[in-house]
């Protein structure tokens, strides 16, 4: 008997101690993932926010308002007569205000996620100006094909939507015709068209907020 239990506890006495080992791996590798997903969430505001300092969460209703925005980009296309590749389906989770080192409003940093795009869904943080135009983009999560969807992160195709006075953008396979069209992604329509719609629900978000006090 006495050596039944001598086993049971050297049985408990390595449980224990593997239980206290994955614990302290755990809260060690936890911290230093949230160090990581911060440090790449500031550096994205930076991206799509030049000069921000500061931030302040803006308290909206975000259920109610990605439907309002669901609504109104169905109402552009079809006044536009316009047909996308894949229905909206971009949402917004998150909305802050970025001020400068003056405490000066900047503009919104926002985050939408879009179930669009090729390999399911795409997140992205998008930079609108106080003046309604897109400041920056920045791709929090993609995954795209090699060579082509992933090619949404290059420069020379993001530029198109920064600095323009539009309220509402769509793209196109032929050249643009004004700021509002921008140049599609060759062979990737699906991710032009999942980063568009993630644009457009922002700029439709932005103009919504445009007016409200954030002191």
């Amino acid at each position: 008997m006495s050596r039944i239990i001598k086993d049971v506890l050297i049985l408990f006495a390595i449980t224990l101690v593997a239980g206290l080992a994955l614990g302290a791996v755990y809260n060690f590798t936890s911290s230093a993932r949230s160090e990581q997903e911060e440090k790449i969430l500031n550096e994205a505001y930076s991206t799509v926010m030049p000069g921000v300092e500061s931030t302040k969460e803006v308290k909206v209703d975000l259920k109610k308002m990605n439907k309002h925005i669901a609504e109104e980009v169905k109402e552009n296309e079809k006044e536009l007569n316009y047909k996308s590749y894949n229905p909206f389906k971009a949402k917004i989770d998150s909305v802050i205000l970025a001020k400068d080192k003056d405490g000066e409003e900047l503009g919104y940093i926002m985050s939408v996620v879009d179930e669009e795009a090729y390999n399911s869904s795409l997140n992205m943080a998008v930079g609108i100006d106080m003046n309604g135009s897109v400041k920056g983009i920045a791709f929090l999560d993609i995954n795209e094909t090699p060579g082509l969807g992933m090619k949404a992160q290059e420069e020379s195709f993001l530029k198109q939507y920064y600095g323009k006075d539009v309220e509402f953008f769509t793209y196109t396979k032929d050249s643009p015709e004004d700021d509002s069209q921008v140049d599609a992604i060759s062979s990737a329509t699906i991710t032009t068209n999942a980063v568009t719609h993630g644009v457009d629900a922002c700029l439709i978000l932005a103009d919504h907020l445009g007016g409200d006090s954030h002191e």
